[in-house]
């Protein structure tokens, strides 16, 4: 998944219901998570590094090393109700060195916002 070829763009509804839906999660304003890139089929969230996202080795959780991590979802296959995706984190130096640190793959159910119910 880190593929470095110039991604779709996406359009602006799409950009925002996708940041819409992430500034909904506390965890990762928590954390201090933001979405560096937004392409069509694939999301890019960084964390940057700080004491709050570490443990008693100076990593971050997971063993990551470096000055951010970076995760990258790519869409699998979509539809109505169940999205399956692709997950890789990966440690990030400031020079752009990436160390892969987890992979995985997703099945996600869509969920409507209480107030749509």
């Amino acid at each position: 998944m880190a593929d470095r070829t110039q991604p779709e763009q996406v359009g602006p509804e799409v950009r925002r219901r996708v940041r819409d839906s992430f500034d909904r999660q506390g965890l990762m304003a928590h954390l201090g998570a933001r979405i560096s890139r937004i392409a069509s089929g694939r999301v890019h969230i960084e964390l940057p590094g700080r004491p709050e996202a570490g443990q008693q080795h100076a990593c971050f959780h997971a063993g990551a090393t470096g000055d951010r991590i970076e995760a990258v979802g790519t869409v699998l296959k979509s539809g109505r109700t169940l999205t399956v995706r692709q997950l890789e984190v990966s440690g990030v130096q400031g020079c752009g060195e990436r160390k892969l640190v987890a992979s995985g793959q997703q099945t996600l159910i869509r969920m409507d916002r209480a107030e749509e119910r």
